[in-house]
């Protein structure tokens, strides 16, 4: 038990730290060779932010705590949400104001429907987990076309302003891509067995393991990107790593759980954590959108969601002890 509780407070902040080397590996070796950097945002830092999950959910799914694997898919939407952006929005009102962050928001919302959708015969299954993927491939398609079409967006301004790319020091920046990726990878299965046999230990199910503990960690490059970007003005960035990384979470992290197998869960879980994160990513469009008004993450409803996020955990926690 002692192991396994070191390997949390060991592994999480490991994989925080090298999941932020690798982005920014990653997004500095694409910025040297020209890409985009709207597509940078969009892509690069994206699945940048998600590499965790990812990484987490694969070596839960192949252990066979496919509970965990999907936990962590939606505990960390939910905390992306609720903790990122409503922090975030505490310290700084989000304004939103690239067309291609409020193109996006329906975009989350209709693939959080589908991922509830497929959930209803309380299965994620190997069909289920290939359709997901689709859908990805053809987001990252649509991502390339949104950067080629819209390359003078807001977010792609607050992104070029994040990204400079320094051509005296390519080989550190391929450095770090790999050693960040080798050391997330190492990290993520620490993790992932300490969280297991925390869970065994308590008798709690790996679900809430994932949904708390896995979650809310994995999701802590989202919430350091977040609030360094709020602090440097740079709004669209804010909301548009949350945005891309729910939308990787739920396509790319759960498809590829799936596919290694298939997922049962509780009723609970649908009713539960699906629904709140549904209603959070409902939420999340009517702010930023701004139907009454110019798109906004005030300090009110940011401490609305940061509320959430706490009465939700205190609801889980309390709940299994």
């Amino acid at each position: 038990m002692i192991w396994a509780t070191l390997a949390i407070l060991i592994g999480l902040p490991v994989l925080v730290w090298s999941a932020e080397r690798f982005i920014h590996g990653a997004a500095f070796t694409a910025g040297y060779f020209g890409t985009s950097p709207l597509f940078i945002g969009m892509f690069i830092i994206g699945f940048g932010t998600s590499a965790p999950e990812i990484i987490v959910s694969i070596f839960s799914s192949l252990q066979g705590n496919g509970g965990l694997a999907l936990g962590n898919v939606y505990g960390s939407n939910i905390a992306n949400i609720t903790l990122i952006v409503g922090m975030t929005a505490l310290l700084s009102p989000i304004a939103v104001k690239s067309n291609i962050v409020r193109k996006e928001l329906p975009i989350l919302l209709m693939v959080s429907l589908l991922s509830i959708w497929q959930l209803i015969d309380l299965e994620l299954s190997h069909d289920d987990a290939y359709s997901l993927l689709g859908i990805l491939l053809i987001l990252i398609g649509w991502s390339a076309w949104q950067a080629v079409r819209e390359p003078e967006d807001k977010l792609a301004e607050d992104i070029a302003e994040t990204v400079q790319p320094d051509k005296a020091s390519l080989n550190v920046h391929l450095m770090w891509l790999v050693a960040g990726l080798v050391i997330l990878i190492i990290s993520s299965r620490v993790l992932v067995w300490g969280a297991v046999e925390v869970a065994q230990y308590f008798g709690v199910s790996e679900v809430i393991i994932g949904l708390t503990i896995v979650g809310i960690g994995t999701s802590l490059p989202e919430l350091i990107s977040s609030i360094i970007a709020v602090r440097k003005n740079e709004h669209e960035l804010a909301i548009g790593n949350v945005v891309g990384s729910n939308l990787f979470n739920l396509l790319a992290v759960a498809g590829i759980a799936g596919v290694i197998s298939p997922i049962q869960l509780d009723q609970s879980f649908l009713y539960r954590d699906g629904a709140l994160m549904l209603a959070a990513t409902v939420a999340l469009m009517i702010f930023c959108l701004g139907f009454r008004g110019p798109g906004k993450v005030t300090r009110l409803e940011g401490a609305i969601f940061l509320c959430c996020f706490i009465a939700y955990n205190y609801y889980l926690i309390t709940t299994q002890f």
